[in-house]
């Protein structure tokens, strides 16, 4: 049988044995990994822009009194932001040769107006004495699709801040990081896991559709081309079919944009999910989420409860914000949320 050092057994538990195992204690705990989410914090700029919520919440409510389109094109920019590089705002950078990310071909479909909330709203922010350069373009982002949530009647909800702006937004960044028309449930699934997101954040997170709008071209194929000239995807309501044709001729302008939910297209509320019950569901990747019967259970869910819908949302919404968080010496605090400083 080994010896038992005693000596060593006293010396650990006397008040000098004590400090340095808390010393060498704390020291691995700096050196443990850490999520870079847990840094992102409620009220986190209360020493230093105290009211940045209330001025983020005006400038973006006066630009919502101009145009209703601010709401969907602000929610989809934060989506597309976070899916890319993570809630960095990279997606608001420019470049003078067009080979930033917002160039990429799946963003070119991105509302202007969303960009130019985010850039009133960080004006407005810069303009308060000791806030200028205090708060960064991405988290300005995210408390302003929170706010166009609210204007639209969805819920309101406490955000987590403290992100940095990322410094790099490429075109081919994007790659195939972000969700499209005709993906079908596996496809999305795929993506969304690999954000630490589930099937029900991707339900959810779908719902806000409810106010989006979309080109003609991300989905005539269902009404014109579907495996054939003339025949109709199975899965599109007929008669939501018909009026589709209507609203989108094969040569319509290609500027030309619809709403997503054709019942109440500006609120935000769960009538989404009320109409993939009856096959009207826009894109591929909508109804998609009807037809797997994993998927419809929650569909079903967020149909006949509004209330759990909104749950839902708030809770993926928070976690999709928590995605690529840049902290530290990972980013910077833009001066210019289309330039890096």
């Amino acid at each position: 049988m080994p010896m038992i050092n005693t000596k060593k057994i006293q010396s650990m538990s006397s008040p000098r044995g004590v400090l340095v195992s808390l010393f060498f204690l704390f020291l691995l705990l700096l050196l443990l990994p850490c999520t870079t989410y847990a840094k992102l914090r409620l009220h986190y700029y209360h020493n230093t822009c105290p009211n940045v919520e209330s001025i983020v919440r005006a400038a973006v409510e006066k630009k919502f009194r101009q145009t209703f389109v601010t709401a969907p094109a602000t929610l989809r920019l934060f989506f597309h932001d976070c899916f890319v590089r993570g809630c960095d705002a990279s997606i608001m950078l420019s470049s003078r040769k067009n080979t930033a990310e917002k160039e990429n071909s799946d963003n070119l479909s991105l509302a202007g107006d969303g960009f130019d909330t985010v850039i009133k709203a960080k004006e407005a922010v810069d303009s308060v004495s000791g806030c200028r350069n205090k708060v960064s373009c991405a988290d300005i982002l995210a408390m302003a699709a929170r706010d166009v949530i609210a204007l639209t009647g969805g819920p309101s909800y406490s955000v987590e801040l403290g992100r940095l702006d990322g410094r790099i937004s490429t075109k081919a960044s994007v790659g195939n990081h972000l969700p499209h028309p005709d993906h079908r449930l596996n496809q999305l699934k795929t993506m969304f896991a690999s954000h630490g997101l589930t099937l029900t954040h991707l339900v959810a997170l779908s719902g806000a559709h409810t106010i989006g709008f979309s080109h003609c071209s991300r989905f005539s194929k269902r009404v014109y081309n579907f495996q054939s000239k003339t025949r109709i995807d199975p899965t599109l309501n007929l008669a939501y079919a018909k009026q589709l044709k209507q609203l989108c001729p094969r040569n319509v302008d290609p500027r030309i944009a619809i709403n997503m939910d054709p019942t109440t297209p500006h609120t935000f509320d769960n009538a989404y999910f009320k109409n993939l019950q009856q096959g009207k569901g826009l894109f591929t990747s909508d109804q998609a989420l009807f037809i797997d019967p994993t998927s419809r259970k929650i569909v079903n869910r967020f149909a006949s409860n509004s209330t759990a819908f909104e749950h839902a949302f708030v809770a993926a919404i928070t976690k999709l914000g928590r995605v690529g968080v840049k902290t530290g010496n990972e980013g910077e605090i833009r001066h210019d949320c289309t330039l890096v400083n």
